[in-house]
């Protein structure tokens, strides 16, 4: 939800009064899905301990029970391939939409030819990076 995240810009007259601007963009369903996946993943796994451990007899006399777990199995590593792939794009969008670069195009007082503007470096993503792999 960037469009939350407001950023002050000076604007560089004699009020030198700064003006609030907003990031754009709300990336948050893809890494909502991805959270709530694996917390669901999470859960799903506790429960088969418990069915393969405390219940062994009963998974094991079961043909059904087993094919079912197979089923679930492979829905949720489909679901996690999906989920992966999704927060993968949300996380470059917002590289896209924080990068300084972007930034700096957005502000008016930059686009006056007396002001000169630098993006500066670009920040480090390196955590986000390593949640999407």
């Amino acid at each position: 939800r960037l469009y939350q995240i407001p950023f002050g810009v000076p604007d560089c007259t004699e009020e030198s009064e700064a003006h609030t601007l907003y990031l754009v963009g709300d990336f948050s369903a893809p890494a909502e899905f991805f959270v709530t996946l694996g917390v669901f993943s999470f859960l799903y796994a506790m429960a088969a301990l418990v069915l393969y451990l405390r219940f062994h007899s009963l998974y094991s006399e079961n043909t059904k029970l087993p094919f079912g777990d197979f089923c679930v199995t492979v829905c949720f590593a489909f679901f996690w391939l999906v989920a992966a792939a999704a927060w993968g794009k949300g996380l470059s969008d917002v590289k896209a939409a924080t990068r300084p670069g972007a930034l700096l195009g957005a502000m008016a007082v930059c686009q006056a030819e007396d002001n000169l503007c630098s993006p500066g470096t670009t920040p480090s993503m390196g955590l986000a990076n390593i949640s999407v792999v």
